[in-house]
């Protein structure tokens, strides 16, 4: 087999991605994930010859990508408010989006010291939690996933921080098993509507127990609600990742169950609904 240079396979490879709108960056990710190197070390080593092992696994991941397959279940991580977090096909993605419930509960919890005993509700992959308990030392963290494999994933990510024991993982249906009180509730629970859901292509990789919520998007944000009346402390607050789309009906909602409580709709970069905060 002829030798081929890193260059001439990623020049070779952005070629092929025709339909990706950042083929560049998605090859160096590749590259980088196939040879344990940083993406700068790749564009520093574009000389590099490649071995046939290395070769036959990169044409792989590009295969897969053309396929539709996202990028960070290919390389299986993906960067998070400045952390990286592993990955796989049984926990969602992170999204930039969630940064803005993570960005809000922060600053809620520096408003308020003596708050500190916290759940995170659908935990997936663990990053609201373990952002969370990085930020803040003395934060008394619960993490709740109805799925044993996202469990896994979710406390390995900690381990990685080294921030398992500062957790307290369990696996369970929303709040059902917990009697809390919680000063903070935080929740980025499967809010698309089913309907909408199997139009978009999101739900041929990821799970779909991470996606799907219900018929109007809020089965599963009701029910928290519902169960968060007795388990939220006086004084405390709910932070909710919501569908863009559903702002004002998500809103009225909280209002409806909380009919007390001061509510807040935050936007994102985008100016989309994309968090719900209520203090009670």
């Amino acid at each position: 087999m002829t030798k081929i240079k890193l260059q001439e396979w990623m020049d070779g490879a952005i070629c092929s991605l025709e339909n990706s709108e950042t083929p560049f960056l998605e090859v160096q990710v590749i590259c980088a994930s196939v040879l344990g190197k940083t993406r700068e070390w790749i564009l520093s080593h574009n000389e590099l010859e490649l071995g046939k092992d290395q070769v036959e696994q990169l044409n792989v991941l590009v295969t897969r990508l053309k396929n539709g397959e996202p990028l960070a279940y290919l390389t299986g991580q993906r960067s998070f408010y400045g952390l990286d977090f592993k990955v796989s096909p049984d926990v969602l993605i992170p999204r930039p989006e969630t940064e803005l419930l993570v960005e809000e509960a922060a600053a809620w919890l520096e408003e308020n010291p003596h708050r500190r005993k916290a759940v995170d509700v659908g935990t997936g992959s663990g990053i609201i939690a373990i952002t969370l308990a990085d930020l803040c030392a003395d934060l008394e963290m619960t993490a709740i996933d109805v799925s044993e494999k996202a469990l896994a994933v979710a406390q390995e990510n900690a381990r990685q921080h080294q921030l398992e024991e500062r957790i307290r993982w369990e696996q369970g249906d929303l709040l059902s098993q917990q009697s809390g009180p919680f000063d903070l509730i935080l929740a980025n629970l499967p809010y698309i509507p089913t309907s909408t859901l199997n139009q978009l292509d999101v739900i041929k990789f990821e799970p779909r127990l991470a996606l799907d919520g219900g018929a109007n998007g809020l089965i599963f944000i009701e029910q928290l609600l519902s169960q968060a009346v007795t388990r939220l402390l006086p004084g405390g607050a709910i932070f909710l990742e919501i569908e863009s789309t559903l702002g004002e009906e998500t809103l009225k909602l909280c209002q409806t169950i909380f009919p007390e409580a001061k509510t807040h709709l935050f936007y994102d970069f985008a100016q989309l609904a994309r968090v719900i905060r209520i203090e009670i």
